[in-house]
């Protein structure tokens, strides 16, 4: 995207997410029956076709920079329908709202933006209308198996994937080839090349990373680990599973050894960092080429794009930010509401979207070939999505977000962050996190194990 809006809505939950979580999870534990159980039938299409000949008014909240000409193609081309779209702020500002007018128990818009990570705490209280119902589930095929796996909350499925973030390493070709760096295939390789750098410029970083549980659990899914489990009201954390230790292996060499640059993440600093070398790669979304280009001008031309290492060479990697549109249950017009989702993310809202410097979660866009090869002068023309999708292809899967992660991000700092800090061990500060996630889920009424 052409805004820093994925980092930034991680960077900016966290002041809200504790209260956000609570009165979210108080309601999911008292008994809602929408978490999916599977006894939904087998809606039609025909409803939300009939609704949108109807027409109407529905109120949009969303951030992303294609909200406003999204909205105004739509109703071109459906001109009974009225949409009024509201930015209600990121992160904070966002779900705070949204949480408060769903408690109020009016107020709520008709259609909501919700990250992936978010989707759970809105889906379990059934704050959410599960789409099934107007037969969604047929769409299946049209996204990748990771951001279909991601709109789905048990086996209901609250939203039509939006964007994808498969991770890829950005990366300064002109650091690298001041200092003779190949570019890294495995993650044995990137620690190599983060000494060799480091040892050569005692002010230059392979990479920063001050503690960041977005990046620290898309790392995780990177690795094979799958520490969240959630069945119902029965969740299971295991911080210490093999992929967690996989990963941990690698990335306490950096952290204990120095060679990640203390420079928090979305900062003036490192904005300026990554524009001037110090900070030589990011391991980070596919969305990102839009906030370079944007945000970082001074990189123009010195930057690239590779696979995220692996651990054997071989294609691997992990999501990284994304999100989808949701009907809220308070709408007077469910049918209509759905029917300008479908739009948004099946039919002719996807070009607007990509054209705002969206990445897809659409297959077909996925192998346009408009798209695959174009060239970016920002990367040296280099032709990065051929790149970034094949990078979409090669998402481990099965990896779940706890249905309470907006709190679990928002203490990430308190527990891990205390090992960053410090430059100590990283699972010993995965064990706080798991310990304190634990006693948290319990207190929340969730039978929660670790």
């Amino acid at each position: 995207m052409k805004t820093t809006h994925r980092g930034g809505i991680r960077r900016l939950v966290l002041a809200a997410a504790a209260v956000t979580a609570s009165s979210v999870l108080l309601a999911a534990c008292g008994g809602s029956d929408t978490t999916g159980s599977g006894s939904q039938p087998q809606g039609s299409p025909d409803e939300v076709n009939a609704a949108l000949e109807k027409g109407g008014t529905i109120t949009y909240w969303s951030w992303t920079p294609s909200s406003e000409a999204q909205v105004k193609a739509f109703e071109k081309e459906f001109p009974n329908v009225k949409v009024n779209y509201v930015n209600a702020g990121t992160g904070n500002d966002h779900y705070t709202k949204l949480q408060n007018v769903i408690k109020a128990g009016s107020g709520a818009p008709d259609v909501a933006q919700i990250e992936y990570q978010a989707l759970p705490q809105f889906a379990l209280p059934g704050s959410l209308v599960d789409l099934r119902q107007y037969g969604f589930d047929s769409l299946e095929s049209a996204y990748t198996p990771s951001t279909w796996t991601a709109v789905h909350a048990g086996e209901g499925l609250y939203g039509l994937p939006q964007d994808s973030g498969p991770m890829a390493m950005f990366y300064n070709k002109e650091v690298f080839d001041k200092y003779g760096i190949a570019v890294p295939k495995t993650w044995d390789e990137y620690v190599a090349a983060g000494k060799k750098l480091h040892q050569a410029d005692p002010k230059k970083f392979i990479t920063n990373d001050t503690g960041d549980a977005g990046f620290a659990t898309s790392m995780i899914w990177q690795a094979g680990g799958k520490p969240f489990a959630t069945d119902g009201k029965n969740v299971t954390i295991n911080l210490a599973d093999d992929g967690t230790k996989k990963w941990t292996g690698v990335w306490n060499q950096l952290v204990e050894g120095g060679l990640v640059a203390s420079i928090p993440g979305w900062s003036d600093e490192w904005f300026k960092a990554i524009g001037d070398g110090t900070i030589a790669t990011l391991n980070i979304g596919a969305w990102m080429p839009g906030v370079l280009e944007s945000s970082v001008k001074a990189g123009a031309g010195k930057w690239r794009v590779a696979p995220l290492p692996t651990y054997d060479g071989q294609p691997a990697t992990a999501e990284n930010g994304g999100s989808t549109q949701s009907v809220l249950k308070q709408s007077a017009n469910p049918a209509l509401a759905a029917g300008f989702v479908r739009w948004l993310n099946h039919d002719g809202g996807v070009k607007p979207f990509l054209a705002s410097g969206g990445f897809p979660s659409t297959a077909a866009d996925l192998k346009d070939p408009a798209f695959v090869d174009k060239k970016s002068a920002y990367f040296g023309g280099q032709q990065i999505n051929q790149v970034l999708t094949g990078a979409a292809g090669s998402v481990v899967p099965g990896w779940q977000y706890l249905p309470f992660q907006l709190y679990a991000n928002s203490i990430f700092g308190d527990t891990v962050g205390k090992s960053y800090q410090a430059k100590t061990d990283l699972n010993a500060g995965l064990k706080s996190w798991q310990d304190a996630l634990v006693g948290y889920g319990n207190q929340q009424g969730f039978q929660t194990n670790g």
